[in-house]
């Protein structure tokens, strides 16, 4: 049976995006070795949206309230690439991490598989 997944946020810069993990998100972990840290996330939810070609995927942390959290990671030195905008389901902002990737952020309208 599964009980469990496992996402991978690819980098160029992992260390500096670990520790974003680990001092800025607060994120309990475990070292695999060689300061390799697997993170702990909040309960996590899976979506399959129709798309025109297979094979992307994307990531996205979600929040009670997004303007809280942007003023919150904001005052810890997070950029911010987009707005918060209504996306009718949510609302939703996008994030840079330290190694140069981007990651989305939202306040869900829709109800939460988490909550089950």
């Amino acid at each position: 049976m599964i009980n469990g997944g496992h996402v991978i946020i690819y980098s160029s810069d992992a260390g500096a995006d670990r520790a974003f993990f680990r001092d800025v998100l607060g994120y309990p972990h475990v070292d695999a070795g060689h300061g390799w840290l697997i993170f702990q996330l909040p309960p996590a939810e899976i979506a399959v949206h129709p798309a025109e070609a297979s094979g992307t995927h994307e990531f996205y942390f979600m929040c009670d309230d997004v303007d809280a959290t942007v003023r919150d990671l904001t005052a810890k030195g997070v950029e911010f690439t987009q707005p918060v905008t209504d996306a009718g389901w949510g609302l939703l902002t996008r994030f840079r991490l330290p190694g140069g990737g981007e990651v989305g952020m939202y306040q869900p309208r829709h109800p939460r598989a988490t909550d089950l």
